[in-house]
């Protein structure tokens, strides 16, 4: 991550309070995060002809999530008495966006409000290469993991799939990135599920808002441009292989039990070995499509030699690479960024065991957009609406 994209509005440090958009009326379904087959049935139920219903879903797929239709009344393809039904029973809603960052590096983060007036975050990354889209699955978290500021706040809610699409959606919004052609390139070209919360404490919607995701008629983004972290929900990890089908990372953060029980509290309840027999077993693992272990660097507490001769022999046999992310700071945090020497040191032994290890560049962090950051501006935005 270490170059930007030429994007608009210009690449300059920049809060943004937007509009408020008056709240949706909760009569009228969201059709953003539904099945096909639930959209189909509630057409049905409005009054769609069951001959057509599958064809008016493969239209309304496409206007959705290809071209990013927001109403129904630009679907040229669509008889007008039937758009004019659609809105009497439908709406497509994404989440509002309360205000908008945007990093010196272009890095962007959305604090976005859903149903209920909760807030989550939302981080976009432009690289040379690719566009990566951070997506939050939870408001809040309940893992406590004591380097992640994101740990600090109490779990709300789970996101349901519509809140987990409509990010998406918010995103390319943004961006002006809606009905490119196959060899045009996408500014959203890859998810990671690394925001606020822990996906698999989440599956059914993380799933049913991935394969919408994926959906070849839709945002089609590639299951191999889809990146799942948790931080070690041992029962789960077999099923995002069988139901999902995307990348898996862990976060794994220390190399011996007492270490990750402090810093990853889940590990009380699945340890080490019980993490790693999950991801030997993990239904797609291969040369191909590895593993990502995420590894935080933080100074005097898992950064030394002897920890980097653990995690290449904790991990033998397993297909991997070593994300190696010096330590974001954030208001009141208890632990220091490993030194560039010592994260240097500690990539080399990992790197010689044969593992890919390549160090995360800090990107957003004067935004507190930052891997283990996401929190600050929910807290900052309430504290100024408060005065």
């Amino acid at each position: 991550m270490r170059h930007q994209m030429n994007l608009s509005p210009p690449i300059t440090p920049e809060f943004l309070t937007l509009p408020r958009k008056a709240a949706a009326d909760s009569a009228h379904m969201n059709l953003v995060g539904l099945s096909r087959e639930a959209m189909k049935a509630a057409l049905i139920a409005a009054g769609t002809p069951e001959a057509q219903a599958g064809m008016r879903v493969g239209q309304l797929w496409q206007w959705i999530y290809h071209r990013g239709a927001r109403d129904f009344t630009g679907m040229t393809n669509l008889a007008r008495a039937y758009r004019e039904l659609l809105a009497e029973h439908f709406a497509i809603e994404r989440p509002e966006i309360v205000t908008r960052q945007v990093s010196a590096d272009g890095t962007r983060k959305y604090l976005l409000r859903i149903a209920g007036g909760h807030e989550i975050e939302t981080v976009y990354i432009p690289e040379t290469d690719r566009g990566t889209l951070c997506v939050s699955s939870q408001v809040g978290c309940t893992l406590t993991c004591s380097f992640c500021h994101t740990g600090t706040q109490r779990l709300v809610r789970n996101l349901t799939a519509d809140e987990i699409v409509g990010q998406i959606l918010v995103a390319r919004d943004d961006l002006a990135d809606w009905g490119r052609k196959p060899d045009e390139k996408r500014l959203v070209s890859n998810l990671v599920l690394m925001g606020m919360g822990e996906p698999l404490y989440n599956f059914d919607s993380v799933r049913d808002a991935m394969k919408i995701a994926m959906d070849s008629e839709g945002i089609a983004l590639s299951r191999r441009r889809i990146t799942l972290s948790t931080s070690g929900v041992v029962p789960e990890i077999a099923r995002v292989g069988d139901e999902i089908g995307c990348l898996l990372a862990i976060s794994f953060h220390a190399t011996t039990d007492p270490v990750r029980d402090q810093l990853v509290p889940i590990n009380r309840k699945w340890n080490i070995g019980e993490l790693l027999d999950a991801c030997r077993a993990y239904p797609r693992l291969s040369n191909a499509e590895r593993i990502t272990f995420e590894y935080v660097m933080l100074k005097g507490v898992n950064d030394s030699d002897a920890d980097a001769r653990r995690l290449v022999k904790l991990i033998s046999g397993i297909p991997a690479k070593i994300n190696l992310i010096p330590f974001n700071p954030w208001p009141g945090s208890p632990y220091e960024r490993s030194d560039p020497e010592r994260i240097e040191a500690f990539g080399n032994i990992v790197n010689r065991a044969g593992y890919a290890s390549p160090v995360r560049t800090p990107r957003g962090e004067d935004i507190m957009a930052a891997c283990g950051q996401l929190k600050s501006a929910t807290e900052r935005v309430r504290r100024a609406r408060a005065s």
